[in-house]
């Protein structure tokens, strides 16, 4: 059974994605942290990440082990993997990387911006996790808040819109709702009534 979440970023499709791999007993990957894998190499190497000839070249040798790194997580690595994964040789290059790992026995559970749409098209289960940009907003703001960071909310908010906006005019599988994938909006639910939602989805569709 493969479990395919997209959604925008600060929606909580990664939390509830390690809780249902969890219950159900499937590997997860994450599959953002491969994008913000890139981003980060390029920029520690000093490469320019609008230049999708050497981002895609840094794609290809991507190594397990770039993307077990806690810097990953954070927002400026968020960001360098919006501006890289606007190039089709990234996503060439990562594409079989996710397929692979989503096609082994006994499945898996993915979250990204286009699993249902491009990765995994006939994934069993589809999810689309969201909330609006203020609710996003105000959970990262928190969330930086309580790290000892003092954040503005509304930079954040402006920084969440951009990201938005750029994920989904990309020209190359932008972010968007399979049109099979059901739609769950966390903007006025707690974790547990996300994952509620989540798995009366799934069991529902499961063999």
């Amino acid at each position: 059974m493969i479990i395919a979440i997209d959604g925008p970023a600060g929606a909580g499709k990664g939390t509830l994605a390690l809780r249902l791999a969890a219950h159900y007993g499937l590997p997860y990957l994450d599959t953002g942290l491969l994008y913000r894998a890139v981003g980060r190499l390029m920029a520690e190497r000093g490469l320019d990440l609008d230049d999708p000839v050497a981002a895609g070249a840094v794609a290809e040798g991507l190594d397990p082990s770039h993307i077990a790194e806690a810097e990953l997580r954070g927002r400026e690595a968020g960001e360098l993997a919006s501006r890289v994964a606007v190039h089709p040789e990234v996503r060439a290059a990562l594409i079989a990387f996710q397929r692979d790992f989503a096609r082994r026995p006994p499945g898996a559970v993915l979250d990204g911006r286009d699993i249902g749409t491009a990765i995994c098209p006939d994934a069993e289960v589809k999810l689309f996790v969201t909330a609006s940009p203020e609710v996003r907003a105000h959970r990262r703001t928190d969330e930086l808040n309580a790290k000892g960071r003092d954040v503005d909310y509304a930079r954040i908010l402006e920084e969440i819109r951009e990201r938005d906006e750029r994920d989904a005019g990309r020209m190359s599988a932008p972010l968007r709702q399979a049109r099979d994938a059901v739609r769950i909006d966390t903007s006025a639910l707690d974790i547990d009534g996300v994952f509620n939602a989540a798995r009366a989805v799934i069991d529902a569709n499961r063999p």
